[in-house]
């Protein structure tokens, strides 16, 4: 056998098995951390979360998008897909991007792998394409919860609004994961992945954060934050121009990853 001819998703399958475990624990959490707070929802009183939204500085309402928590859409956007969603699966997309190809070259695991009748370039194919599975797994346990719970809960929140959303949280954390993937990939080290992906992803929210405090526009425009929430998904439905860019943001960073991975020596 060649190394053209091992067979398709080897490399993916074997990841996402020895992911498992680690999926399933990261699933467990973000079905748990949701159903909490949307659970609370129909326990606080609407006119007192209103008054108490009305007491904060208007910088804090816009930075965490309280202006509009009384609403079951706005609650859960404020609280789960604004903030606890995107902190969580992001960690988690840095994590595993950034230990899917420099982490296990620095542990030689990856150099193992580059010996089998496997390329280099499907190998790091296979390897984005284990961390993008995850992600959507990890979205869609989110999702699935989110539905459940509006149901059972009759918060009038419309489910195509949640699948919206949903897919807006997907392409950003999947954005932030790549880039970490596509820096480890191209340095081959693991600690130049995870900087380089934090940043972006904490430029991302900074700017969506303070843009409209100070009143710069093009803060938000370049913000892929604002590309996912800035539109408010769970009201309003799909933002597909928001979309396009959230998507062109992996797309990007994965033909990068391709290019600088199969260009580098990876003897240094």
């Amino acid at each position: 056998m060649t190394a053209h001819t091992a067979a398709p998703a080897t490399v993916t399958r074997w990841v996402m098995t020895d992911q498992r475990r680690s999926l399933l624990l990261w699933g467990l959490a973000v079905c748990a951390i949701a159903t909490m707070y949307i659970s609370f929802y129909p326990l606080m009183g609407v006119e007192d979360m209103a008054a108490m939204v009305d007491q904060l500085p208007e910088a804090v309402i816009n930075a965490f998008g309280y202006d509009d928590i009384a609403s079951p859409a706005g609650y859960i956007s404020s609280s789960v897909y604004g903030l606890l969603g995107p902190i969580l699966l992001s960690v988690f997309a840095i994590a595993t991007g950034t230990r899917l190809v420099a982490g296990q070259e620095e542990d030689g695991t990856l150099e193992l792998e580059l010996t089998a009748p496997v390329g280099r370039v499907q190998v790091l194919l296979e390897r984005l394409a284990a961390l993008w599975l995850n992600l959507i797994v990890l979205v869609g346990v989110l999702m699935i919860t989110t539905m459940a719970l509006v149901v059972a809960l009759d918060l009038e929140v419309a489910l195509d609004n949640i699948v919206a959303a949903s897919l807006g949280l997907l392409l950003l954390i999947t954005g932030f994961g790549t880039v970490g993937l596509a820096v480890g990939a191209i340095t081959g080290r693991r600690a130049l992945g995870l900087g380089a992906a934090a940043a972006f992803a904490v430029g991302a929210y900074m700017l969506d954060a303070i843009g409209p405090t100070v009143d710069l526009e093009w803060m938000t425009t370049a913000s892929p934050y604002s590309w996912y929430i800035a539109d408010r998904p769970l009201a309003t439905g799909f933002d597909w121009p928001g979309l396009a860019l959230l998507a062109a943001v992996p797309l990007v960073a994965a033909a990068v990853a391709v290019i600088g991975f199969n260009r580098r020596d990876l003897m240094t």
